[in-house]
């Protein structure tokens, strides 16, 4: 069942403080609490016997610890894109949230099916044209890129902070400007394992909507960084002619525009727009992963809709000739961050040569 954008918002807002309402749910999130504990118990019982999967590639998760969306989708695409430039050959895994995946990971590259990969990982293969394998269990994803792509030298995992399973060498949890919330575990708060979690990963990215003040600096040996996503370029979605965002102001957007988005905070697309210097006459927020079964769209009178790229996947087949997809460039306040990265992975990838190294979470 998707919750309405506007119940998410109010959800939000609970979080956000730690109130009645969120008071009132305490007791719920000591069995979250409980959960989170046992699991990681088992996952170290099992681990300690050497039933745990191990990799020779670096394994990259790239994840958070609340819930809802944050903004890991443009990391991975920066990330997987860098690693290329520097003569990498990444490979990317993923859940494949919305589709039923029986059996054998399915494992592709370049233009997708959103209906058979999901929305998230069509748009991460197209804009990487890295080779992208998905199943609920990543481990066996995993395996099946591996085994598809053999010069896969590094792995990039979409989500799977929490799937214990997988294994990893470098952890990237991305938050927005919501932090971690009242500190809370669900349904209390938005905390899907303890704030303590942030003192075992390697970097801290903070997505920030345009205008939006940075949280705090977390007292932990993460590197920490914020980013923010800008328009940069605007494809016609029928016909696939573009122009840079300040072109397509320039001359495209003469008329009424308005915005559609379904992903995890529509509002922060909305809010990026307008930074960017455009009037929007009308806004609609969908449940994230929204289907497109139908179209959205045929009530709206503006002469132009913008959609997210991620929205796109799925949209072609109505033909919609007011629809135009803003691109967006990630740009970081440390850029340094990404070399650093990189350095580690080369050390990495020598001690794996050498078996000096282990994989552990």
């Amino acid at each position: 069942m998707k919750v309405p954008a506007k119940a998410l918002r109010r959800i939000d807002h609970v979080w956000q403080h730690k109130g009645i309402v969120s008071t009132l749910l305490l007791p719920l999130s000591w069995l979250t609490r409980l959960a989170v504990f046992l699991k990681r118990t088992r996952y170290r019982q099992s681990a300690s016997g050497g039933s745990h999967d191990e990799s020779t590639q670096p394994v990259i998760v790239v994840g958070n610890i609340v819930t809802g969306g944050t903004g890991k989708t443009p990391v991975v695409i920066a990330l997987a894109n860098f690693l290329r430039e520097k003569g990498w050959h990444p490979g990317i895994i993923s859940r494949g949230y919305g589709v039923a995946v029986k059996g054998q990971p399915r494992v592709g590259h370049g233009d997708l099916d959103a209906a058979g990969f999901g929305d998230e990982p069509a748009l991460i293969a197209r804009a990487t044209q890295a080779p992208l394998a998905i199943h609920p269990r990543r481990s066996l994803a995993l395996r099946a890129l591996i085994h598809a792509n053999p010069d896969v030298d590094v792995i990039v995992s979409d989500d799977g902070l929490q799937h214990l399973a997988l294994p990893r060498d470098i952890e990237i949890i991305v938050q927005d400007g919501r932090g971690q919330g009242n500190g809370r575990l669900l349904p209390a708060g938005p905390l899907r394992e303890p704030v303590g979690r942030l003192a075992e990963v390697d970097y801290v990215v903070t997505n920030l909507t345009a205008g939006c003040e940075p949280p705090p600096q977390l007292k932990i040996r993460a590197r920490q960084i914020t980013m923010q996503l800008l328009p940069q370029r605007v494809v016609h979605l029928t016909s696939g002619r573009s122009a840079t965002w300040h072109e397509w102001l320039a001359r495209e957007a003469t008329g009424t525009v308005a915005a559609v988005a379904a992903v995890g905070q529509p509002q922060r697309f909305f809010s990026m727009l307008r930074a960017g210097g455009l009037r929007l006459v009308e806004t609609v927020a969908l449940p994230d992963h929204h289907p497109y079964h139908e179209s959205p769209f045929a009530a709206l009178t503006a002469t132009h809709i913008l959609i997210t790229p991620k929205d796109a996947v799925k949209c072609a087949h109505f033909a919609d000739p007011r629809l135009w997809v803003v691109n967006v460039a990630t740009q970081f306040s440390d850029e340094g961050w990404l070399e650093d990265l990189n350095a580690k992975l080369h050390t990495l990838t020598e001690k794996k040569k050498t078996g000096r190294i282990t994989l552990s979470v």
